[in-house]
């Protein structure tokens, strides 16, 4: 059975981002994360906007910002990131996390569960961390 809860981190999908990052941990896996969704004016699948949401999530700990249930073994990966323009990131990001609350699979996905409030209060929490 796969994880789902309305945290950032609480899915399949955020986790295997996390992975990935793990594994290549750079500016580039987030840029081309959070262009996917920030530049789709369609429909963002499930797996593309909890990809998106879980990078924003490491943006907003690159700055300081990090969600209470941030991966503790990623907090360093995090902090050590080398960014080359940390104005165009952070605005990616929130471009991302509109766009994943705009119009995806997931958050058609949370207004089928009693949890919408709780996801949607994560969303704008992760939004003011990218401010």
């Amino acid at each position: 059975m796969g994880a789902f809860g309305f945290r950032n981190f609480d899915n399949d999908d955020a986790a295997d981002f996390l992975a990935d990052f793990a594994d290549d941990p750079s500016e580039l896996v987030l840029l081309e994360t959070l262009v996917t969704a920030a530049e789709d004016e369609g429909y963002l699948e499930a797996d593309v906007a909890a990809h998106a949401l879980a990078a924003a999530e490491i943006v907003a700990a690159w700055q300081g910002q990090p969600a209470p249930d941030f991966p503790e073994d990623l907090r360093e990966l995090a902090d050590e990131l080398d960014v080359s323009d940390e104005d165009e990131l952070t605005e990616l990001a929130r471009r991302a996390v509109q766009a994943v609350l705009r119009n995806s699979e997931l958050l058609d996905l949370w207004q089928d569960s009693k949890e919408l409030p709780q996801w949607q209060a994560a969303q704008q929490d992760l939004l003011k961390r990218l401010e």
